[in-house]
């Protein structure tokens, strides 16, 4: 402590030498109240002189302390958890601490922060927003709704936030979950920036869209009317499809299951299992799992796991003689035949849940590949798997017939393919040669009237920007002038951009090729396309796609 001068109060004091801090220092008063300050301000405990203690910054600590809630999900108490707050008091004596209701204000505090952030990054947003939005119940049956937004940003990165996970009480009708929706978006301020909205195949759904595209065109908020805002999820289309071919080999794959079942029986059949397959030196390293009947990839997993695991089946079948579904070879051939076919499956529906990269460019080549598998085993020797085929094609036909009108553009958008490939894949399919023009015209003028609109787009910021930076009031009588001229000036930028760009010879395959960055490149030479592309490369599918592997648990127990 350092004495101060006698004040003209006439009360002497003194100050802390490390932090300044001003006492009494009356000798009649005592030395009390700086004996106490003295801990707080020096590390007392630690060998050698006194250090001084770095002042708490409290509201980091608050802050710090709300984002560990919201990142663990921590209940609100754990603030007044006593192991908690023993442990803060010991990594720094001069915490204060804080109430849950404390705690709970902070991290709203911390939400309304990040909220209003994110709202300013979606108005500088020069694209179009892609949305994506799904209902999910919780374990009471609690209704939530969770809408997510995918753009390209400015700097033509590939952006995903979920921007809403609220409580929906019933009834969950089209209409009234639409109206949600809208008031989602008007807090977002997002109304006129919805290009696509990507959901699954309920019935409520299809009144939810025309719900909110009448919304939106009253804001004059959609691209093209609206022709291309729906857009259904490729995932779930997919699970559709194999949960159908999957209800027709049910008893085909029965035994495989019960061979799993027995071998996790017990922790006796487990080890027994592990014998036979270090004696056959199976390095396939993969686990055996039980597959879940509502989820068809875990099936498929189980599927190629048992056929990796197939000598050693038969191995357990000669040595436990409790051991008596082991599947015939005509089984196991079918066995083989059903993974082949739902390989192809698996691996697009694994493709379509990327969220680091753009998934739109892949959508219209993998339901190709899809369909020709299909047509591919409706031929096949197998009745059951032509049966499974069957099934699976009326699904196919019933929501993929017409693929996906705005991700079609997007491959023909893809420097790699261009329209050369949508041709080419028709021309593989089983349909009539009018059947093959209908399609290839019907994508091609959709193309056409999405760049037109495109277009006028471009040539209205021009004009709002040539008439923002001119004093120099226009006229009214030319105000028609302007939208005369531009349709001339449309038909020369599609023959010198679209048409340009359809022409130009396809970048070589072997080549890397960064899309996004293709297409931020040459911004000069097309700017119209540019604005396209940078709208359909952010058309996503996750959202409404759970992570395959996360389907199924995974065990450290050897192969189990």
């Amino acid at each position: 402590m350092f004495q101060l001068p006698v004040g003209p109060d006439g009360v002497r004091k003194a100050s802390c030498n490390a932090c300044g801090k001003v006492y009494s220092a009356n000798p009649k008063a005592g030395t009390s109240n700086m004996k106490r300050h003295i801990p707080k301000c020096f590390d007392i405990d630690e060998p050698g002189p006194p250090k001084k203690r770095a002042p708490l910054n409290q509201a980091m600590y608050r802050e710090k302390l709300a984002m560990s809630i919201i990142k663990h999900n921590y209940p609100f108490s754990y603030v007044e958890h006593e192991g908690t707050r023993e442990l803060h008091k010991f990594l720094h004596n001069d915490v204060n601490f804080i109430t849950r209701n404390t705690a709970k204000s902070d991290v709203l505090r911390l939400y309304d922060r990040e909220k209003t952030i994110l709202k300013d990054a979606l108005q500088k947003v020069t694209s179009k927003i892609c949305l994506t939005t799904d209902l999910w119940s919780s374990i009471t049956t609690d209704g939530f709704m969770a809408l997510t937004a995918h753009y390209v940003d400015n700097d033509w990165v590939l952006r995903k936030k979920v921007l809403n996970f609220r409580a929906i009480p019933p009834p969950h009708s089209g209409s009234i979950l639409a109206e949600h929706l809208i008031n989602f978006l008007a807090d977002w301020g997002i109304e006129k920036k919805v290009f696509t909205i990507t959901l699954d195949n309920a019935k409520y759904n299809d009144v939810l869209v025309e719900c909110l595209k009448s919304h939106l065109l009253l804001n004059d908020g959609l691209v093209c009317d609206g022709d291309f805002t729906h857009v259904r999820c490729s995932a779930h289309v997919l699970n559709l499809i194999v949960q159908a071919g999957l209800k027709i080999i049910e008893g085909a794959i029965e035994k495989v299951r019960e061979s799993v079942k027995y071998v996790r029986g017990s922790a006796a059949r487990k080890s027994k299992f592990a014998e036979c397959i270090q004696q056959l030196s199976l390095q396939c390293g993969k686990h055996v799992r039980q597959d879940v009947v509502t989820r068809w990839n875990s099936t498929y997993l189980m599927l190629d796991c048992a056929l990796a695991y197939r000598r050693a089946y038969a191995r357990l079948a000669l040595v436990d003689f409790n051991y008596k579904t082991f599947p015939s070879e005509e089984e196991w051939a079918r066995v083989e035949r059903i993974k082949r076919l739902l390989k192809p499956f698996y691996d697009i529906t694994t493709l379509f849940s990327g969220s680091s990269y753009p998934t739109s460019n892949l959508y219209f080549q993998q339901v190709w590949k899809i369909q020709l598998c299909i047509e591919e085993e409706i031929h096949n020797a197998d009745r059951v798997i032509q049966d499974m085929a069957k099934d699976m094609k009326t699904k196919f036909d019933k929501y993929w017939e017409n693929y996906s009108m705005v991700l079609s553009f997007a491959i023909i958008l893809d420097p790699w393919y261009k329209i050369k490939l949508v041709e080419y894949c028709f021309s593989k399919l089983n349909i009539t040669k009018e059947q093959r023009e209908t399609k290839l015209t019907s994508i091609f003028d959709g193309m056409h009237k999405l760049y037109n609109e495109y277009d006028i787009r471009t040539e209205r910021m021009h004009r709002s920007s040539v008439v923002e930076s001119s004093n120099v009031d226009v006229l009214d009588e030319l105000d028609g002038f302007e939208t005369f001229e531009s349709q001339f000036r449309s038909v020369e930028r599609e023959k010198s951009q679209l048409t340009m760009y359809l022409e130009e010879p396809a970048v070589n395959r072997s080549q890397e090729l960064d899309i996004l960055q293709y297409w931020k490149d040459n911004q000069g030479r097309y700017p119209q396309l540019v604005l396209m592309a940078h709208e359909n490369e952010n058309e996503m599918e996750e959202g409404l796609v759970e992570d395959i592997e996360a389907l199924i648990p995974t065990y450290d127990n050897s192969n189990f």
